[in-house]
C-alpha cells in the first residue's frame, strides 16, 4: 500500500509528518462502572487477612482479571494493597492499572496515573487511548495521542488502530490523513489491523473512493478487512453495495463469520429485501451463528421493517435470553404493523421477565397508545418517563405529543408541546396534525403560521396536513398559498402534496385546479386518481369520474374502497343504474362488500337510480350501520314516495340506540311531506328539540313549510315563516312559492318571488313560477311583465333536460331534440304511443304551456318534452319488460305525468322518472306519488 496512490492526499508526505492539531479539551470524569469478580472478591478477602501475600505477577493477573470484568470496585481495593505494598512504581503494575481505569470510564485516576509516571512508556499510552475509543470518547482519544507523540513515544499496530477509531468518531478526515501519513512512515501500512482501520475511517468521514483503494490494496484481507469496508456501507445506507461486497467476499473464498452476517441482515432490512434476508437466515444457521444474541436481534428487526411480523416473533421466540434490544425489536415491529395490542402484551411479559424497559421500549408503547386510543395507559406511561427523568428527552417528548393528540387529548397535548425545550420539525408536525385530525382546522392553520414565522422549516408532511385543514374549511385562498410554498420549496412534485392539493382544490370547488395538477402529476397512484374522482363526483361532473375510473383500470390500479364509494356516488348522481350495478360486482369482486363506505353508497346508488328493492337489499346485507347508512335508507324510501315505510325504519333505528343527526330529521320530514303525513311531520317537528336534542335549522322549517303548503295550509305555513328564529333563506321562500302554485294563490306567489329575487336573483325557476302562478290566474299581462323582467335582468330560463342509460351509456334530450342517431325512430314512436293514448283517453293538458301558438302546436310541443323523448328511447332502445329509468332536471310536468300513467299501462312497463324532487314509479296506470307531488 503507497500512500502517494491516493488522490485525496494532495500535500506531499514530508509536509504531512507533524500533528498540528489542536488538543481536545480535558474531558469531565464519567461514571464509573462497578461489578464484581466472585473469584478476585475471595483473594482479596484472603489479602485482607494477612492469608495470602501477592506478588508483582499476581498483582497482574488479578489487574488483569478485574479489566475483563471491568470489575472497578475490586480493582480499587487492589490498587490500595499495591500502594501499601510499595508495588506502585512497576512499570507493568501501572500500565494494568491504567488499562483497568480505561476500560472501566474512571479517566480521572488513568491520566493521574500516566501523569505521575516519569517515563510513560508505549503501553501506559496505548492503554489509555484505547479506552477514550473503546468508550466513544475520540476527542480524548486524539488529545493522548497528541502528547504521546510530541513526547517522541513511537506507535505499534495497536495504538495506530485505537487512534485512527477516534478519527472515525469524531470524522475528523484531517487528523485522520496526517495519522494515516505516521503510519505509512513508520512502515505500518503492510499490517492488516491497521489496514482494516484505515479502511473504516476514510469512509466514516464519506471518503468512500479512499477507502475502497485501501481495501483493494491489502495484501491478505481477511473476513476482518471485509467486515470493516460492508458494515461502514451499511451504517451509511450504501445497503445495496455492501450485499455485493459480501457475495464478492464468498466468492473469493473467505468465510463469514457472525459480524459479516449481522451486517447482512442489517443490510437486507435497509434494502427491505426479505428474499435476501432469507438467504443470509439461511447462512446463520448453516454456519452456526444463528444463536448469535447479535444476530438474532438483526434478525428480528429485520422480518420486523420488511413485513414479516411473523417470522420476526418466531425468531424472537427463539432467543433463550432476549436482551432489552430484542424485546425493543419486536415491540416496535408490533407497533410498526399496528399490532398495537400484541406489542403492548410482549411490554407486560418484558416486565415480568425482569427487564426494565427503556427510552425506546416506552416511545413504543406510547405509539400502541395512540393507535389504539387508550388514555389512561398513555397517562401511566407519562408518569413512567417522569419517574426516569425521561420526558425531557425531545424523541419521548413529541411521542407524547402524538399520543395525546391522538387520543384526543389535545389540551395534554399542546401542554407536552408547550412543554418542550426546543421544538423541532418532527414536534410541530405532531401537534399540527393532532389539531387537523380532530377537525381543529382553524387551530392547524395558527400553529402553521407560527411555526413558519419562528423560521422553521417544514416538509411533505407539514404541508399534506395543513391541505387537509383547507379542504376542511374550505379556504381555496389559503390553499393558493400553500400550493405556492409548496412549488417554492420543490415539494410540489412531493406524490403526497400533489394528492393533498388536488383533494383540497377538489373539497374547496375548485375542480378545474384539481384537474390541471392531477394532469401535471407524473406519477399518478391510487390516492390520486381518488381525490381527482370524488372532486368531480361531489360536484356533478360524474361522467368524468367514471371515465377517469376506466383510465384508472387502463393503468391495472386497483380501486379501493374510497374509489368505489366516490363512483357509486357519481353513478346515484347521474342515475347511471347500470355502471353503478357493474361498480356493485367490482365491490364484491375485491371483498368491498363489508365496508361500511362502500355498503352505504350502494345503498344510496340504488336508492338515486330508482331501485328502491336493491337499495334495501344493500341496507340489509350491512353488517354494521351507523347514522349515515339510516339516513340513506329513510332519505331513499321517503324519495320513492314509501312515507310510512320511512317512518317505520326510523323508528327501528331508534329502538336499536342509534341517535339521529339533523339529516336524518331532514329526511324524515321529508318522507312525511311526500306521503302528505302531515299530523305526523307536526309531531316530530314540534319535539325535534325534547326528544333528539336538536333545535330546528332551516332545512327542517323548509320541510314543514313545504308540507304545510302543499297540504293547503297556507296560513299555517305563512305564520311558520313568522314565527322562525332566523331570517328565512330560499329554501323556505321556494316552499312557499311552490305552495302558492298549487293552489293558484297570486298574492302569496308574489310575495315569494320577490324575496326569492333578492336571495337568488340569477335563478330562472322563480321567474317561471310566478308566471305558470299568473297564467293559471289568468293574468296574462303579468306574465308578460315577468317574461319582460327575465329579459332586462338577463336570466335565462333552464331547459328542461332529460337523461336515460342504456348500455352503459347515458343520452341527453332537450325539448323538440331532433340531434339522437335515432331521432327517426322515437318520434315514430311518440306517434304510434299518441294515437294508443288518445284511445285510452287521454287529454293533453294544453293550459299548462304558456307559448303564446295555436293549441295543435301546444300539443305537439307537449308531446315533444325532454322526458317523453327519452323514455319512448328507452322504449326502442332496451328490452322488452325492462324497466325505463329516466331522470330530470326539472320537476315533471303534469301533462308529462298523466301522459306516463297511460303509456306505462299500454306497453306493460313500469316507467320510472326522477325530477328535482323525488321518484315517480309510474306502473299499471297509476304513480307512486298517488298524484300528489
Amino acid at each position: 500500500m503507497k500512500l502517494w496512490r491516493h488522490h485525496s492526499f494532495q500535500k506531499p508526505l514530508h509536509q504531512r509528518l507533524h500533528l498540528p492539531f489542536k488538543p481536545a479539551p480535558k474531558l469531565i470524569q464519567t461514571v464509573p462502572q462497578f461489578s464484581q469478580d466472585p473469584q478476585t472478591t475471595a483473594i482479596l478477602n484472603l489479602i485482607d487477612k494477612g492469608n495470602f501475600t501477592p506478588t508483582s505477577v499476581s498483582y497482574s493477573k488479578l489487574l488483569s482479571q478485574c479489566c475483563t470484568t471491568k470489575s472497578l470496585r475490586p480493582g480499587l481495593q487492589i490498587h490500595a494493597h499495591i500502594t501499601k505494598s510499595g508495588l506502585s512504581d512497576d512499570p507493568s503494575i501501572r500500565n494494568h492499572l491504567i488499562n483497568l481505569y480505561s476500560k472501566c470510564r474512571n479517566f480521572g485516576y488513568a491520566r493521574k496515573l500516566v501523569d505521575e509516571s516519569s517515563e510513560p512508556d508505549l503501553v501506559s499510552w496505548s492503554a489509555l487511548i484505547s479506552g477514550y475509543a473503546q468508550n466513544g470518547l475520540g476527542g480524548g482519544a486524539l488529545m493522548a495521542f497528541h502528547e504521546m507523540h510530541l513526547l517522541g513515544v513511537k506507535c505499534n499496530e495497536f495504538t495506530f488502530s485505537s487512534v485512527l477509531k477516534a478519527c472515525s468518531i469524531v470524522k475528523d478526515l484531517r487528523i485522520g490523513k496526517q495519522v494515516h501519513g505516521v503510519v505509512v512512515v513508520s512502515g505500518f501500512e503492510g499490517d492488516v489491523f491497521v489496514a482494516n482501520t484505515l479502511v473504516v475511517m476514510y469512509a466514516k468521514c464519506d471518503e468512500f473512493l479512499d477507502s475502497k483503494r485501501l481495501f483493494d490494496e491489502i495484501p491478505e484481507r481477511n473476513v476482518v478487512s471485509w467486515n470493516a469496508l460492508f458494515s461502514c456501507y451499511v451504517q451509511i445506507d450504501f445497503c445495496g453495495e455492501a450485499v455485493g461486497l459480501f457475495y464478492e467476499m464468498v466468492l473469493s473464498g473467505i468465510k463469514p463469520n457472525e459480524f459479516s452476517l449481522s451486517s447482512m441482515v442489517n443490510a437486507c432490512t435497509g434494502l427491505r429485501d426479505s428474499s435476501r434476508g432469507k438467504i443470509i437466515h439461511g447462512y446463520l444457521i448453516k454456519l452456526g451463528y444463528d444463536w448469535d444474541p447479535f444476530s438474532a436481534n438483526a434478525l428480528v428487526d429485520m422480518y420486523a421493517k420488511v413485513g414479516d411480523l411473523a417470522d420476526a416473533i418466531s425468531v424472537f421466540e427463539k432467543i433463550k435470553q432476549p436482551d432489552i434490544v430484542s424485546w425493543n425489536a419486536v415491540i416496535a415491529g408490533c407497533v410498526l404493523h399496528e399490532h398495537h395490542e400484541q406489542a403492548l402484551e410482549l411490554l407486560g411479559q418484558m416486565k415480568r421477565s425482569g427487564i426494565c424497559p427503556n427510552i425506546f421500549t416506552l416511545s413504543s408503547a406510547l405509539k400502541a397508545c395512540a393507535g389504539m386510543g387508550l388514555k389512561e395507559l398513555g397517562r401511566q406511561l407519562h408518569s413512567s418517563l417522569m419517574k426516569m427523568d425521561m420526558e425531557s428527552d425531545l424523541f419521548v417528548s413529541v411521542g407524547l405529543v402524538d399520543m395525546y393528540s391522538k387520543c384526543d387529548l389535545l389540551e395534554d397535548a399542546r401542554m407536552a408541546f408547550n412543554l418542550l425545550p426546543e421544538k423541532d420539525l418532527i414536534a410541530w408536525n405532531a401537534i399540527i396534525s393532532g389539531y387537523s385530525q380532530y377537525w381543529e382546522d382553524m387551530e392547524a392553520l395558527s400553529l402553521f403560521v407560527e411555526m413558519h414565522k419562528e423560521g422553521i422549516g417544514f416538509n411533505q408532511t407539514t404541508l399534506s396536513t395543513i391541505l387537509k385543514s383547507t379542504a376542511g374549511l374550505q379556504v381555496v385562498h389559503v390553499c393558493r398559498q400553500v400550493h405556492g410554498l409548496s412549488v417554492k420549496s420543490g415539494f410540489h412534485s412531493d406524490i403526497y402534496v400533489v394528492n393533498s392539493l388536488i383533494d383540497s382544490y377538489g373539497k374547496c370547488s375548485h375542480v378545474e385546479d384539481a384537474e390541471r395538477i392531477f394532469e401535471e402529476c407524473t406519477i399518478g397512484d391510487l390516492v390520486s386518481f381518488t381525490s381527482m374522482i370524488t372532486a368531480y363526483a361531489q360536484y356533478g361532473q360524474g361522467e368524468e369520474a367514471l371515465k377517469l375510473f376506466l383510465e384508472m383500470q387502463d393503468m391495472e390500479l386497483k380501486p379501493d374502497r374510497f374509489v368505489c364509494s366516490s363512483l357509486l356516488n357519481a353513478c346515484a348522481n347521474l342515475s347511471a343504474f347500470e355502471q353503478g350495478k357493474q361498480l356493485h360486482v367490482h365491490i364484491l369482486k375485491y371483498g368491498f362488500v363489508l365496508d361500511i363506505f362502500a355498503g352505504n353508497s350502494l345503498v344510496n346508488m340504488y336508492a338515486k337510480c330508482g331501485s328502491i328493492d336493491d337499495a334495501g337489499r344493500a341496507f340489509s346485507e350491512l353488517t354494521e350501520r351507523g347514522i349515515v347508512s339510516w339516513s340513506a335508507m329513510i332519505g331513499g324510501l321517503a324519495q320513492h314516495g314509501h312515507g310510512r315505510q320511512a317512518l317505520q325504519l326510523f323508528n327501528q333505528m331508534l329502538k336499536e340506540g342509534v341517535s339521529p343527526n339533523h339529516i336524518t330529521l331532514v329526511s324524515v320530514l321529508g318522507a312525511c311531506n311526500h306521503a302528505g303525513l302531515v299530523t305526523e311531520a307536526k309531531l316530530y317537528f314540534e319535539s325535534m328539540e325534547e326528544l333528539f336534542g336538536f333545535k330546528p335549522m332551516q332545512e327542517h322549517y323548509a320541510c314543514m313549510i313545504d308540507l304545510l303548503g302543499r297540504a293547503g295550509k297556507i296560513n299555517e305555513a305563512v305564520e311558520l315563516v313568522n314565527k322562525m328564529p332566523f331570517e328565512a333563506n330560499a329554501s323556505v321562500w321556494g316552499a312557499l312559492l311552490g305552495a302558492a302554485r298549487i293552489h293558484k294563490d297570486v298574492e302569496l306567489g308574489r310575495r315569494a318571488a320577490e324575496m326569492l329575487f333578492i336571495l337568488e336573483p340569477e335563478k330562472s325557476g322563480t321567474h317561471v313560477l310566478l308566471a305558470n302562478i299568473y297564467a293559471s290566474a289568468g293574468k296574462w299581462e303579468n306574465v308578460a311583465e315577468v317574461r319582460r323582467l327575465m329579459r332586462d335582468s338577463k336570466v335565462k330560463k333552464e331547459p328542461g333536460m332529460s337523461w336515460i342509460e342504456v348500455k352503459d351509456k347515458v343520452y341527453t334530450f332537450l325539448v323538440g331534440d331532433r340531434s339522437h342517431y335515432r331521432s327517426q325512430e322515437i318520434y315514430a314512436k311518440l306517434d304510434e304511443l299518441s294515437d294508443l293514448m288518445d284511445k285510452a283517453g287521454y287529454v293533453p293538458m294544453v293550459e299548462i304551456d304558456l307559448h303564446d301558438v295555436e293549441q295543435s302546436e301546444k300539443e305537439l310541443l307537449l308531446y315533444h318534452h325532454s322526458e317523453k323523448l327519452a323514455v319512448a328511447f328507452g322504449l326502442i332502445a332496451t328490452p322488452q319488460g325492462a324497466p325505463i329509468r329516466v331522470k330530470k332536471n326539472l320537476r315533471v310536468c303534469v301533462d308529462c305525468h298523466t301522459a306516463f300513467k297511460y303509456i306505462c299501462k299500454i306497453v306493460s312497463r313500469e316507467i320510472i322518472v326522477r325530477d328535482i324532487n323525488r321518484f315517480h314509479h309510474f306502473k299499471d296506470g297509476s304513480c307512486s306519488c298517488g298524484d300528489y307531488w
